[in-house]
């Protein structure tokens, strides 16, 4: 299972400079919760449609220069020189389909083939009403609903944390008869300062249900 990542704007706003006033009005991607498992929440995600670039280096080297080839996109770099607003989470995978392992400190791994860094716009938008990028690097790419399974967890998400959680997340997961059928995700919504009991971290991932 590819193991992906995501992160509240605010942390990577901290890290590139930008204004945290200017990360008041963040949104999440919309989505319905249908029903619980014990602690999982089942989501159903709304379509969306994401700003997306690949990148080199360390995950958080790929996050900090994704992130600001995506602002400058959202910020006007576009056809148009159109202002997008800016929404959570931003999220980073390795590129290239590998399976790999679960590192610490946040999930992150190396891989020769880069990251795939990646916004979610605003769900007014539509691939025709979205302004082109300027820049080559920025991909737009429609994603469909899913229904996710998410298990939400307090404290800071190492790697022993993490993987706790992912495996009481499989097992709620398996005895719910709901089969993992997509990426992982490693959730942080708040900035790096917020005291570890009052961050709020999530493990998600599309699931189906067992034939």
């Amino acid at each position: 299972m590819v193991l992906r990542l995501s992160l509240l704007g605010l942390v990577v706003l901290a890290a590139v400079g930008i204004p945290a006033a200017m990360a008041a009005s963040v949104k999440e991607p919309a989505y319905t919760v249908d029903s619980r498992v014990e602690d999982v929440e089942l989501r159903t995600y709304a379509p969306m449609i994401r700003a997306e670039t690949v990148v080199s280096g360390t995950y958080d080297e790929a996050v900090r220069s994704g992130f600001r080839i995506l602002a400058n996109y959202i910020f006007g770099g576009n056809t148009g020189k159109r202002q997008i607003a800016m929404t959570a989470p931003v999220a980073a995978q390795p590129s290239g389909g590998e399976k790999i392992a679960m590192t610490a400190p946040v999930g992150a791994a190396a891989t020769t083939a880069g990251w795939r860094v990646s916004f979610v716009m605003p769900a007014e938008y539509s691939m025709e009403t979205l302004p082109q990028p300027l820049d080559p690097r920025v991909e737009l790419h429609p994603v469909p609903a899913q229904r996710v399974a998410a298990l939400s967890f307090s404290g800071r998400a190492r790697e022993k944390d993490v993987a706790a959680q992912r495996e009481k997340l499989e097992a709620l997961l398996a005895g719910a008869c709901l089969q993992p059928a997509g990426d992982v995700v490693v959730a942080q919504y708040d900035p790096p300062w917020t005291l570890p009991f009052l961050r709020r971290n999530e493990i998600l991932v599309t699931v189906l249900t067992c034939m």
